[in-house]
């Protein structure tokens, strides 16, 4: 079955129609990210994003704000890259510790995370690339929280990830921050639909 690449205005549910059904949305849309999310470590949380999670929240920030068709215009233009394209998987990471002055000092400590993240299928790395719409990284060396990544597979590596027997991990490799973890078969099942 192919997923949908883009979401486009004929997309869009009027507002009533989704603010009735924003209850059930929202809870179908909590259980389809339970198995598209791994934790790497202590701090770092790789959510796996696709046509339903970027339409649930590009629906939510227009139901939040209610800018009507100029706010979707940049909602579409801020979300739709999120969207995998058939041979990637595209990862919100975020860097989570409630304590404002320790999370301020982990983020400084990290400075260019976003170029050590990869994807590992069977020993073959999927570097991660960062989307190019802000800088993550500023000038003092203080890099963000949230970084928007595409890994992007040959077919090749695809085929790798199809296969169970192939160990997969989420990887962040900095410096200071070096942890990995194994993508579960069921994390695996929900992503492998992705590279449709």
């Amino acid at each position: 079955m192919t997923m949908k690449k883009e979401i486009t205005p004929a997309d869009i549910l009027p507002y009533e129609t989704y603010a009735a059904e924003r209850k059930a949305r929202r809870a179908a849309a909590m259980a389809m990210k339970k198995n598209r999310r791994i934790s790497v470590g202590p701090h770092a949380t790789f959510y796996f994003e696709n046509y339903e999670t970027m339409f649930q929240q590009v629906h939510e920030m227009l139901h939040i704000e209610k800018g009507g068709a100029e706010q979707l215009e940049d909602e579409l233009r801020a979300y739709n890259p999120l969207i995998p394209q058939g041979n990637e998987l595209v990862a919100t990471i975020m860097f989570e510790i409630e304590d404002p002055v320790r999370r301020d000092r982990f983020l400084r400590s990290i400075t260019w995370v976003e170029k050590h993240l990869y994807i590992d299928v069977g020993g073959a790395h999927v570097i991660g690339e960062a989307e190019l719409d802000v800088e993550r990284t500023k000038a003092d060396g203080k890099t963000s929280s949230v970084h928007f990544v595409h890994f992007r597979f040959t077919p090749e590596q695809i085929a790798k990830f199809r296969d169970p027997k192939v160990p997969v991990m989420a990887v962040v490799a900095h410096e200071n921050y070096h942890h990995m973890a194994m993508l579960s078969p069921a994390v695996r099942e929900a992503l492998v639909r992705d590279f449709a």
